[in-house]
Formats: C-alpha cells, sequence, structure tokens
C-alpha cells in the first residue's frame, strides 16, 4: 500500500461525488416510484460498483472492441442525459419503458444516472492522476452515499414536501442538462 493517500481518495470522492450526483437524482427516483416501478436501493448501489470497476479496469479495451472512443462514447451519453434533463424541466416523457418489468434499478437509474459515460470518462480520467488504490477507495465511499441516499428517498420526499420535490426536479434538471452540454462539449470537440 506505497501508494496510499489521503489526499488523492479525498480529491477522487469530490469528482465522483459531483459527477454521480446522486442528490440531483433524487426526484427521478421519486418519479420512477410513483409511477410504481421498484428501486432498490442495495441492487442499484452493487450494480452501480461492478460497472464502475469493469469499465475502471477494462473500459478501454470494451470500446476498442467495437471502435468507439471514449470521445464518441461520452457524446453520445452527453446525449441522452440531456433527454433525461429535458423530461425533468419540461414535464414530458421521452423514454418509455413498455416492457414487462415494473422495476427501474437498470435504467435510467443504474445507466446513464450513476455508472453513465460521465462516471466512466471520469475514472478513465482519474486513473491518469491518482493510484488505483485511492480512486477504488473513493468509489467504494461514493457507493456508501449513494445506497444511503437512495435508501431514505422517501424520507426526504416526506421532509421536502411535493412542493419541494418539484422544484428539486426542476433545479436539477438545469444542472443535469448543463452536466451533459459540458460533457458534449468537451468530447465533441476531440473530434475535430
Amino acid at each position: 500500500m506505497l501508494n496510499f493517500n489521503w489526499q488523492e481518495i479525498l480529491s477522487a470522492f469530490l469528482v465522483l461525488i459531483g459527477i454521480i450526483d446522486i442528490i440531483g437524482a433524487i426526484p427521478i427516483i421519486l418519479q420512477l416510484k410513483s409511477t410504481g416501478k421498484n428501486v432498490s436501493a442495495s441492487k442499484a448501489t452493487l450494480i452501480s460498483l461492478a460497472l464502475m470497476l469493469g469499465f475502471y479496469f477494462g473500459g478501454n479495451w470494451i470500446l476498442q472492441i467495437f471502435g468507439v472512443n471514449i470521445e464518441s462514447f461520452a457524446a453520445a451519453g452527453a446525449i441522452l442525459i440531456f433527454f433525461m434533463a429535458l423530461e425533468m424541466i419540461c414535464d414530458v416523457e421521452i423514454f418509455r419503458s413498455n416492457g414487462p418489468i415494473k422495476e427501474a434499478t437498470l435504467v435510467p437509474l443504474v445507466f446513464p444516472l450513476l455508472a453513465g459515460p460521465g462516471t466512466f470518462t471520469t475514472l478513465v480520467s482519474l486513473k491518469a492522476m491518482y493510484a488505483d488504490i485511492n480512486i477504488i477507495i473513493a468509489l467504494l465511499l461514493n457507493m456508501v452515499w449513494v445506497y444511503i441516499v437512495i435508501r431514505l428517498t422517501d424520507k426526504i420526499q416526506n421532509i421536502l414536501g411535493k412542493a419541494g420535490i418539484y422544484f428539486i426536479r426542476k433545479f436539477f434538471g438545469i444542472i443535469l442538462m448543463a452536466i451533459a452540454v459540458k460533457l458534449f462539449g468537451e468530447n465533441f470537440a476531440q473530434f475535430f
């Protein structure tokens, strides 16, 4: 553990907490629950962690198999996140789940909100700056935070009320749209 460094852990933790943005996902989780879809905190956390670790260690290789670079992946994910933000801001339904599954843990919660292109791109970027052990610890701490927030969404709704949740949904819709535009802009520029 020669590379263990609290400063790197804290830095990586703060970067990841901003990108994962589980607080911003609260309105989406509550909306999914209000439509009768099941959202499992433990499943969302474990699947997100597995996807993030998988992409952290093998993401570049997986994308190379499909002939896609990280910039293209991030730009495509930014477009998806942009449409999700439009749903939040404009109170419209763009993504429909017509399938037989009444579970919303995988889509859209795990992917693209928690373990999406923004998170994957950030993990690859962090890998170039910090030691693996520090990034993995930061990621594990983030997943504990994600679990707690998802688990407490109903209590958060009771505290804030419908008007508070409506406000948060609109506010974080704009934040999510800004993240999508930033992610798209940073990666779209790489094509030229």
